[in-house]
């Protein structure tokens, strides 16, 4: 079992910047894929980025790139989503989520709010 706690979320004004945490903890992460998801209200979970927890190897949706930064700190076993220019339609409840080759583990969510 992975348990995974979001953090960070808030309210900002459109162009800002927030940065998200993901901490982790139940096991050794080796092996293991780390992604950031994101709802909005009315729409279906959409994948934002991951990133593999030994390589660091990044991958981004398109509405990500550019913007988002996915990186991961082996000290505190924790996974950050830094995100910069933010726009109104990035207002939504992300996701953190963990597995090998699906994402199994979920954490609870953190909400955040992009005011125009």
């Amino acid at each position: 079992q992975v348990q995974l706690v979001e953090s960070g979320g808030g309210l900002v004004q459109a162009g800002g910047s927030l940065r998200l945490s993901c901490a982790a903890s139940g096991r050794t992460l080796t092996s293991y894929v780390l992604g950031w998801f994101r709802q909005a209200p009315g729409k279906e979970r959409e994948f934002v980025g991951s990133i593999t927890w030994s390589g660091g190897i990044t991958y981004y949706a398109d509405s990500a790139k550019g913007r988002f930064t996915i990186s991961r700190d082996y000290a505190t076993n924790t996974v950050s989503l830094q995100m910069n220019s933010l726009k109104p339609e990035d207002t939504a409840v992300y996701y953190c989520a963990s597995g090998l080759s699906r994402f199994n583990y979920w954490g609870q969510g953190t909400q955040v709010t992009v005011s125009s």
